[in-house]
């Protein structure tokens, strides 16, 4: 790897010690807002190409940056759509179970039937003849 890295790096500074030869003419620069100072047309374009590829390297990592977000992003709502699916089939057994507890605490026998045998709606007014014709009446407490 440092080997073909040492290559490459080689090849580009000839490349820019060619054109800086091949191009030995003086140009000036017009900046739009300034005059740069007359210079060798080879450096120029060394210059420009330096700056294109280190300003296409600064793109090239913002617009990784930004689809490695997009694709995070991505995931994170695959992984919340699950959750949420596993919540929803969480609290409809919860429900079930709840109910299930529910039906069995209202058949349940109540205090009045474990001690008396009967419960309470079925237990009835009734009177019960006594000697003198008085009666005796069962009620209910509250």
């Amino acid at each position: 790897m440092h080997f073909l890295l040492f290559v490459l790096l080689f090849l580009s500074f000839a490349y820019s010690l060619g054109l800086v030869l091949a191009n030995n003419t003086e140009v000036g620069v017009n900046l739009l807002f300034s005059q740069a100072p007359t210079m060798n047309l080879g450096l120029l374009l060394i210059l420009c190409l330096i700056l294109g590829i280190i300003i296409g390297i600064l793109l090239a990592l913002l617009i990784f940056r930004v689809l490695q977000n997009k694709w995070e992003i991505s995931r994170l709502n695959k992984a919340n759509n699950h959750l949420q699916e596993q919540l929803t089939q969480a609290n409809v057994v919860i429900d079930r179970q709840a109910n299930v507890v529910i039906d069995r605490q209202a058949n349940a026998p109540t205090v009045e039937d474990a001690v008396y045998g009967t419960t309470a709606t079925q237990t009835q007014d009734t009177a019960v003849n006594i000697d003198e014709g008085s009666t005796l009446i069962k009620h209910k407490r509250d």
